[in-house]
């Protein structure tokens, strides 16, 4: 069988659920024919076993041959073994559809995400983010899993029927009748419990958000004593997700009641048509083991006939999720003929706000909206639509690689890999000149206390998001990587908010030495940082008011004054 599939996922259907489950079975259809055709052999091997154990009792009962006996026993081990070998072949390859369509649905959705970046969070809650990679793409996994187990059950099941048909027809009419009608009896049951799925599932995305919002806000919310408020409405929003899970148990139980009383009903009408047959001499005792043993098989199939609908309409759900996800538009669209760009170092102009960054110097932004310079940040990365004009380009004409090239935004929501601090840092670093790089921009970074703790300094290991470094290390870590990347144009979102004041004032010296003939935008309201900085731009009321020296707006703008000491009067 072939490999899991790791390059392009292909496109996928946005045309709702269906048209989603649909594309997932369709681009391994050939892996789910394979396993249909397995699971057919495995359960016709397993049907065939009744008929043997019948002929068997004739041959050695009705008509005392004991070389036929032995002949149907031998045919009895090789069906069992035969069956063995297919079991283990149909397992894996249903498992290999479920490992796949899983991958699959996981490729499409981190593809998506990383194309939507921010955007998907301002759009979706993180929770229900966390809930579609946790929960939902298992649910399609295991759909795509227990395919060919319904298709081989319903091939099954018209097999064995149709042979019944042909040695008894009132035993085929039972079964041929019996099997649709079991299926009807189960149809009512699956909009109701796709509707408790679906509110099951809101209510579980919300949850999930309020606990990454927790987690994440922790230290803010032990600092404002609000850790005990939010985590009574975690309580109180845990609980309806409970009930809402309570409902949807009661509904699968139900669901799965039916499906065992329907075919244990069937069972029974088998049993007792056999005995009247029996007795009346129209069929062998033989024949009456085999349609007893046929009565029992046939439980098997029909549950996967059953909880095939189970899983389709867990999966729909799941499917309606994700494709929430993947009918996102991005926040900038690829031009069809994307500009140039300058050739040079150009001015930053925008249009929102009225900011205007000027070329190769450190310019700093303070804002009395923190919402206000976030979604500045955004417009000045091309990540917020807005007109952003740079040298004479709007940033809606550059091409994604180039605008990425050429403007890095670094925020403090940005990720530690895990992996060596150098590769961290930067992964291209190699050789003298490279270590020389990484360690200037430590140093600029005031992070040179960070490397020396570590044993193996910077070939120390970093784990997942850094978790071994305190939220100051983290920050100025984040900053040293920035430097190294070194854009034309770096915007910092408050780079030293972490850090103490001496640090503050270190980063602040430091930078601008880093950044000497580039340009760079600084967002903060830190007198540290703004009394180092170029130029100062004062935003208030998301539009710009004046701009200057640090020193100047103190004197002569009473709003950015009160801004930037907290309403403390400036020395």
């Amino acid at each position: 069988m072939r490999d899991l599939p790791v390059t392009d996922p292909g496109t996928p259907d946005h045309r709702g659920p269906a048209g989603y489950l649909r594309w997932v079975l369709g681009t391994q259809a050939g892996s789910i024919a394979f396993a249909t055709v397995a699971m057919t052999l495995w359960q016709g091997a397993q049907a065939v076993l009744p008929a043997v154990v019948g002929a068997a009792v004739d041959a050695g009962l009705t008509r005392g041959e004991p070389p036929a006996l032995a002949g149907w026993a031998g045919l009895l081990m090789a069906v069992g073994c035969v069956q063995a070998v297919l079991g283990v072949v149909a397992h894996r390859a249903s498992v290999f559809n479920w490992c796949a369509a899983t991958y699959r649905s996981a490729q499409v959705v981190a593809d998506r995400a990383a194309r939507l970046g921010a955007a998907l969070t301002r759009r979706i809650p993180s929770g229900e983010v966390v809930a579609v990679g946790a929960h939902d793409i298992d649910e399609i996994g295991e759909l795509a899993e227990h395919t060919g187990y319904a298709v081989s059950s319903a091939v099954v099941v018209a097999a064995v029927g149709g042979w019944l048909l042909y040695v008894s027809p009132p035993f085929g009419l039972l079964v041929v009748i019996g099997v649709p009608l079991m299926m009807l009896g189960i149809g009512p049951l699956m909009r109701p419990l796709q509707r408790r799925q679906h509110g099951q599932r809101e209510l579980q995305s919300k949850l999930s958000s309020r606990a990454v919002d927790i987690v994440s806000g922790l230290r803010v919310l032990r600092g404002v004593g609000g850790e005990s408020l939010f985590g009574a409405r975690y309580r109180e929003e845990s609980q309806a997700v409970r009930a809402a899970g309570e409902r949807v148990g009661r509904s699968e139980a139900l669901l799965q009641a039916v499906g065992t009383l329907l075919p244990g009903l069937l069972t029974v009408a088998v049993i007792w048509l056999g005995a009247r047959l029996a007795l009346a001499g129209e069929i062998t005792p033989g024949q009456l083991v085999a349609f007893y043993g046929y009565a029992g098989y046939l439980a098997i199939p029909v549950h996967f006939l059953t909880d095939m609908v189970r899983r389709y309409v867990a999966a729909r759900v799941a499917a309606g999720r994700v494709v929430r996800i993947l009918a996102l538009p991005p926040d900038r669209t690829e031009p069809r003929r994307p500009a140039p760009g300058p050739s040079g170092p150009a001015a930053l102009y925008d249009a929102g706000s009225g900011v205007r960054i000027e070329p190769g110097v450190v310019t700093a932004v303070a804002g009395t909206d923190p919402d206000d310079m976030l979604r500045l940040a955004e417009r000045l990365g091309g990540y917020e639509p807005g007109r952003v004009d740079y040298g004479g380009t709007d940033l809606a004409e550059l091409s994604e690689a180039e605008l990425r090239r050429r403007i890095l935004v670094a925020d403090n929501d940005a990720w530690l890999f895990p992996g060596t601090l150098r590769t961290e840092l930067d992964p291209g670093a190699a050789g003298p000149e490279g270590e020389a790089r990484v360690r200037a921009a430590v140093h600029a970074a005031c992070a040179d206390d960070i490397v020396a703790a570590l044993p193996a300094g910077l070939d120390g290991a970093v784990t997942d998001r850094g978790r071994e470094f305190s939220g100051g290390q983290q920050q100025r870590l984040r900053l040293a990587r920035a430097l190294l990347a070194d854009p034309e144009v770096l915007v910092l979102v408050e780079p030293a908010s972490a850090v103490d004041a001496h640090t503050e004032a270190a980063v602040a010296e430091r930078l601008g030495r880093a950044r000497a003939g580039r340009t760079t935008v600084v967002l903060t309201t830190s007198p540290l940082l703004l009394a180092r900085a170029d130029r100062v731009v004062f935003v208030s009321g998301g539009r710009a008011r004046a701009s200057g020296r640090h020193g100047e707006l103190l004197r002569t703008e009473p709003e950015y004054a009160r801004t930037v000491t907290r309403g403390a009067e400036p020395s």
